[in-house]
């Protein structure tokens, strides 16, 4: 074959792949036209943009199902970030038979199961006395608002995750049957030792590190065990998620990340940030990444091009702990911490003499995070600012009944 035929055969062979591509791609892009169209069809409603979000979205089921439930189905691949309503619940996974849960993709189980997760009743044979009457009124009262919330609401985006990733956030405890959500800043530290002293892991949770708690690897993860394992355990063991005022949580983080030396956040994002947000930087600054102020902060949180990704310690609770998708079966909050810890360590049997601790592990001497200290920050900001803040956390907030900050 000569040159000029080895030619016309590669342009041939070009022309041809070209055509197949723009055949394909104009049929990628039927496809998506007609999934747009049939989902404007489901008679979705939201607030107008850019108003305050004082009432949730609402949407109409399609015929054959109740106003509360909504069938996920027809789905075939588990892939990118999970939006907090998008998936079908893992603790219901449990109803299928095991036969089907050995031959089936972990997507195919989840065909025709109806959100939100029933909600079942807390095992209280453990607790003894009746000094706990009023936490345990509260305790239901958060579950059955987060339920009746998750059946109410669903969202309109059909975004999928997989299994694994849903929780990935949540620490195992086999001895007492406990699975923990990590929500930062409300708590976790002396969750993760308390759950450490559980295992059999440490004699009293006082003489355990900073750095053992968060770099020991002590704990194992649900997302380290097999799907059955993962299965098992959100049917069987009980399920806590401790929670936070949203806007407490955003300036305890700030301040913990920030204010005080970090060898990880000031160079990581630290530097980013004053890269992009602050006119005029100065060598110093650039170089460190320390000083990042408040305002700055925010200007990186709402931003959707970040120039660096977002972190667990401000990460919204919804994508950390998908609380309309896994059905948490304790619903402690930060604000009554103390309590709340010590009625559930009752509750699923832990030593008399194991207590939540007191102390906090970490810049012991400043000021704790309040609703005043949140007021001085949120002063930086301006009005739109605080209320975009707000908006973003906006799911957090009515979840878990937290009042919205006067914007």
């Amino acid at each position: 074959m000569n040159l000029r035929q080895v030619f016309v055969s590669v342009l041939v062979f070009g022309v041809a792949g070209l055509l197949l591509f723009m055949y394909l791609q104009a049929w990628i892009e039927e496809q998506h036209t007609e999934t747009e169209e049939k989902l404007q069809q489901q008679d979705f409603t939201f607030p107008p943009p850019g108003t305050p979000r004082r009432a949730a979205w609402s949407r109409i089921a399609p015929p054959g199902l109740s106003k509360h439930e909504m069938a996920v189905s027809g789905v075939k691949h588990w892939q990118g970030n999970a939006d907090p309503f998008s998936v079908v619940a893992a603790s219901l996974v449990s109803q299928l038979s095991d036969q089907q849960k050995m031959n089936e993709s972990p997507l195919g189980q989840f065909r025709g199961v109806y959100l939100p997760p029933e909600l079942r009743p807390l095992n209280k044979s453990l607790v003894k006395g009746g000094e706990w009457k009023d936490v345990e009124n509260t305790q239901e009262k958060r579950r059955s608002f987060l339920h009746d919330f998750c059946k109410k609401y669903n969202s309109r985006k059909k975004l999928q995750t997989h299994l694994v990733h849903l929780v990935s956030r949540i620490y195992v405890e086999d001895r007492h049957k406990v699975l923990y959500c990590e929500v930062p800043k409300a708590g976790c530290s002396n969750w993760k030792r308390v759950l450490m002293v559980l295992n059999g892991l440490a004699a009293s949770a006082h003489n355990i590190s900073h750095d053992d708690v968060h770099y020991g690897k002590h704990l194992r993860k649900l997302d380290s065990y097999d799907l059955k394992g993962i299965y098992t355990r959100l049917d069987t063991y009980t399920k806590i998620i401790f929670v936070r005022d949203p806007m407490e949580r955003l300036v305890s983080a700030f301040r913990d990340k920030f204010e005080h030396p970090n060898s990880y956040y000031h160079p990581v994002f630290g530097k980013a940030i004053i890269k992009k947000y602050r006119p005029n930087a100065n060598e110093e600054a650039l170089k460190t990444g320390s000083g990042v102020k408040f305002k700055e902060f925010i200007q990186y949180l709402l931003d959707s091009h970040r120039p660096v990704g977002m972190d667990i310690h401000w990460e919204q609770v919804s994508k950390l702990c998908y609380p309309c998708l896994i059905n948490y079966d304790f619903i402690g909050k930060f604000e009554t911490l103390e309590e709340d810890a010590n009625y559930f360590l009752r509750l699923v049997g832990a030593p008399d003499e194991l207590k939540f601790p007191k102390f906090k592990d970490r810049h012991s001497s400043d000021e704790r995070t309040s609703a005043e200290v949140v007021r001085q920050y949120l002063k930086e900001l301006s009005v739109e600012e605080r209320q975009l803040t707000y908006d973003f956390y906006y799911l957090d907030y009515l979840m878990f009944n937290y009042t919205s900050p006067t914007v």
